[in-house]
């Protein structure tokens, strides 16, 4: 029996003093799918040659809204990158609990080497294909647990079919160029550098597409937060977690508790007076107004960012959330004036004449928002209605 356990001990050495070779001569990095850079990695992948040399790959159709990407499949691969050999393995584990089952994903990357400065660089070029990606187009990303994920199919509103009333879009523009454009400005005046932008008034008159017209037209990605999912804490870190160059929008800041008016001192001593499990307890659970202010111009408020809010109804939000360095730009979005209209109209029709458009503008005066128009507009199909009075001018 001892020189059988010994027989199997002296096997083992070879196999251990090999791990233990490759441990000390080579460096690791693993990449875990619930992690932001996962996707990183994936966008990486395709701008890498050696993939299509790859005889196992998986198909992918949420990159970059490619109908279809070639990535790694579950198992080793080995590729050169910078004159050092590499391997990544990519791992899959599926936990099920009872009717529901979880699948997790990891890569870990393995390269010769004893120091973190190839580790890095490395890295430094997933975050710079990542960067080349974004630039490409502007994104929009809503908050998943712990990190942004970015939505599919979302297309950014072009800014000629956002129609406002006169040089409204246009003042819209100049206030951001000029913000862009004063950076060293703000660095040397000490003044915290971001804007804050308000876009007030009735449903349907469009505060979100010039929201999305934009970004679209500046190529910022929107990072969209709704404050019911959030506490103090977890909002100050998905607002760090948001990169420099974006836009933050809250939409219908005045349906969230934390941005509504404080109560007067009788209404705050009844909430405070509210035994624990009530509503009025449960709801200062989630964010705050103190948190929310703080994210927006406190020491945890972000640099080089666009704040962005929109509300049905200005009068109901609280006055320290309005003032300078927090709203610093407000725009009221109306009803739509017969001008927009003829306008939206004759974007839909190009060869429609004016009196045409005016026409079918003063017969449809029911549609008071440009949302409602447009709904007016695609109900109409390819082919304008035409006017008893353009009829006779035919003849």
């Amino acid at each position: 029996m001892v020189i059988g356990g010994l027989g199997v001990y002296l096997r083992a050495i070879p196999l251990k003093l090999w791990f233990w070779l490759v441990d000390q001569t080579t460096m690791t990095i693993t990449v875990k799918d619930n992690d932001a850079a996962f996707v990183w990695v994936k966008e990486w992948f395709l701008e890498q040659k050696f993939v299509t040399r790859i005889r196992s790959v998986d198909l992918d159709t949420t990159l970059r809204r490619e109908q279809t990407a070639l990535i790694p499949a579950e198992g080793h691969h080995w590729f050169w990158y910078h004159g050092r050999p590499f391997r990544v393995g990519s791992h899959r584990s599926e936990d099920k609990r009872g009717w529901s089952s979880t699948r997790t994903e990891w890569l870990i990357f393995r390269t010769c080497g004893r120091k973190q400065r190839f580790l890095k660089k490395f890295v430094a070029d997933i975050v710079a294909c990542h960067e080349r990606s974004v630039a490409l187009t502007s994104s929009l990303y809503v908050r998943d647990e712990d990190y942004w994920m970015r939505v599919e199919g979302y297309a950014p509103r072009s800014l000629d079919s956002v129609i406002l009333k006169a040089g409204e879009k246009e003042g819209l523009v100049q206030d951001i160029e000029k913000f862009k454009a004063a950076q060293q400005r703000y660095r040397k005046l000490g003044v915290p550098y971001h804007r804050g932008y308000l876009f007030y008034g009735p449903p349907g008159s469009g505060k979100t597409s010039i929201v999305s017209a934009l970004a679209g037209h500046f190529g910022i990605s929107i990072y969209a937060i709704n404050l019911t999912d959030f506490n103090d804490q977890s909002l100050l870190k998905a607002i760090n977690d948001v990169p420099t160059k974006s836009l933050i929008l809250f939409e219908d800041i005045d349906c969230m508790k934390t941005g509504k008016a404080r109560p007067d001192e009788e209404g705050a001593a009844k909430e405070a007076r509210a035994p624990n499990g009530s509503t009025e307890a449960q709801d200062r659970l989630g964010v705050t107004l103190s948190g929310l202010l703080n994210v927006l111009d406190g020491f945890s408020a972000p640099e080089n960012m666009l704040f962005v809010m929109t509300t049905n109804k200005i009068d109901v939000l609280d006055r320290a959330l309005l003032r300078p360095g927090r709203i610093d730009y407000k725009l009221f979005f109306g009803d739509a004036l017969q001008g927009q209209k003829i306008e939206l109209y004759r974007r839909f029709f190009p060869y429609a004449s004016e009196s045409e458009a005016r026409w079918f503008v003063e017969t449809h005066e029911s549609a008071e928002t440009m949302a409602e128009f447009q709904g007016l507009l695609l109900d109409l199909g390819d082919l304008p209605p035409v006017s008893a009075e353009s009829e006779l001018q035919k003849f």
